[in-house]
């Protein structure tokens, strides 16, 4: 991974995804592609695969540059599938993405290698695994072996435990620990690009999600380019007594909060309000 700075002296970054050089020096959009039945707010919208380039198309066409393809919902209380299931569902959805839409960088969200594995042959240019390599201990190996940039997020040690709230108080030095010793683990093997993420909606209290937002600046000490993900998350909704579609004006407001505190990526399902904060953000900066 390329890091410069910038005549302001704040760093940018750039991946390398499968020869191509991305600036994320302004920040970018993170499209989100659920072709589940069960994920916890657009959960059976896109599972069939021409509603799922339709919703691609209309993602791009807001302003998208990624879109995170995932087969298996992380929900709590979700439905488990194997590497073989999520293959299945997954079919030859991406690769007809990229033969329609052949700009399009794809990350695949998953935590078995095995579907890595398959991601890349059909062309997918990022991985990323919510579990940090802890689901599948061949995870780290796969992704250095395929060469692409590695989404690293924080979370417990077991599916099962993904979503229990373990620590209490201040979690910034659990995760920069976290994040410190994963990446130590992942550079050792050879995998360059690494985007780290702190993990929202998994195993936290509301309050401690609030607490990272405010230190977000902090984790991973700035050193690797930062990916938020906090669209439709509980810990917005739950506490306004508002349902998951009903929080666009809260959550831009902390789009814009992370964006200003040096946020590389914002992965979201209302693309074209995320890239309208993004655009606040550029012109006043």
């Amino acid at each position: 991974m390329d890091k410069v700075f910038n005549a302001f002296g704040s760093s940018a970054f750039s991946i390398n995804c499968r020869g191509r050089l991305v600036s994320l020096e302004v920040p970018k959009i993170m499209g989100i592609l659920n072709i589940t039945p069960d994920s916890f707010s657009d959960g059976g919208k896109f599972n069939d695969h021409n509603d799922a380039l339709r919703q691609t198309e209309k993602m791009l066409r807001d302003g998208a540059t990624f879109i995170d393809i995932g087969a298996q919902s992380t929900r709590p209380k979700s439905q488990y599938l194997t590497a073989e299931e999520e293959i299945n569902r997954l079919g030859k959805l991406i690769s007809t993405i990229k033969i329609e839409f052949p700009e399009t960088l794809i990350s695949l969200d998953t935590f078995h290698s095995d579907v890595v594995n398959f991601g890349f042959d059909e062309g997918i240019d990022v991985v990323n695994d919510i579990s940090g390599g802890m689901f599948d201990p061949k995870m780290f190996g796969t992704v250095a072996k395929t060469g692409l940039p590695y989404i690293l997020m924080h979370v417990n040690p077991t599916y099962d435990e993904m979503h229990s709230q373990k620590l209490e108080g201040n979690l910034l030095p659990e995760i920069n620990m976290y994040l410190s010793e994963k990446i130590l683990e992942l550079r050792s093997l050879g995998v360059k690009d690494i985007i780290v993420d702190p993990g929202f909606g998994f195993g936290k209290t509301v309050e401690q999600q609030h607490d990272l937002i405010d230190k977000v600046q902090h984790i991973n000490f700035g050193q690797n380019p930062m990916l938020i993900g906090i669209s439709r998350k509980s810990f917005i909704y739950k506490p306004l007594g508002k349902l998951p579609h009903d929080i666009n004006e809260e959550t831009q407001k902390l789009h814009l909060k992370v964006l200003q505190k040096g946020a590389k990526i914002l992965r979201v399902h209302d693309v074209a309000a995320a890239q309208k904060t993004l655009a606040e953000f550029l012109e006043s900066n």
